[in-house]
């Protein structure tokens, strides 16, 4: 008899400090015996079949998962197959995320993704360069789009562009600080070290994606991108056209 869980199956990651929360949690022994049998143990897991595992009581066993499922590590839901009495058990599977933890961030991803879509995509008369330039400005395209849909259309002066931009570059790791004339210095940079190893190639991309972002949010005219060279930081800064 199979039992069927209400879980829908799907890749994320979440935040560096949510992912030092749940990292932390499993220097607990108890904690981090329920979260290996549990990914372990062929589904169904509930609290009664974990807590026999681990040797533990299940109102013990059922507190530990609950706080595992608080943190991001396992997913809960209530099984469906038929039971005499009551209702059906909760039951508990590994959540389909990814844990790291990168200080200063670091964004290896974003560039995979990026170089993966350009082998991909690219044209027949179309160097590998140029269409992974071309694919780093259409994903900063869209990010700096969905960032104009947030911020609700109307006219993106410079003040306002670069606060848009410093938000959005902060979440991606790039650690951006503003000077008092309103320069906006990155000084981290979220490709490190693979710009270290291919600095014209990753540095190409990494503008191309500003280059994009700022394209999408509709203030090309209004934020300059310009060639930084600072150790450790990014490869470029951003500062208003008045």
């Amino acid at each position: 008899m199979t039992t069927n869980v209400g879980f829908n199956r799907f890749m994320s990651s979440i935040g560096d400090r949510a992912a030092v929360a749940a990292i932390a949690a499993l220097e607990y022994d108890v904690r981090r015996a329920l979260f290996e049998h549990v990914r372990a143990a062929p589904p169904p897991v509930t609290r009664e079949t974990a807590a026999a595992a681990v040797g533990i009581s299940r109102n013990l066993a059922a507190f530990h998962l609950d706080k595992l499922v608080e943190l991001g590590l396992l997913r809960s839901a209530f099984g469906t197959a038929p039971r005499r009495v009551g209702r059906a058990p909760r039951v508990y599977e590994p959540a389909p995320v990814e844990l790291s933890v990168r200080v200063p961030e670091r964004s290896p991803e974003l560039l995979a993704e990026i170089l993966l879509a350009a082998v991909i995509e690219e044209g027949p008369d179309e160097r590998a360069a140029d269409t992974a330039r071309r694919v780093a400005r259409e994903r900063g395209t869209e990010l700096g789009t969905a960032e104009r849909a947030r911020l609700r259309g109307g006219r993106v002066g410079p003040e306002r562009a670069l606060a848009a931009t410093a938000d959005v570059l902060a979440r991606a790791g790039y650690e951006p600080r503003a000077d008092p004339d309103a320069t906006l210095r990155l000084r981290n940079c979220p490709f490190h070290p693979l710009a270290g190893r291919a600095p014209a190639l990753v540095c190409g991309l990494n503008g191309a994606y500003l280059e994009g972002f700022l394209a999408g949010l509709g203030a090309t005219d209004r934020v300059a991108i310009e060639r930084e060279v600072e150790p450790g930081g990014c490869c470029v800064r951003l500062r208003p056209v008045r």
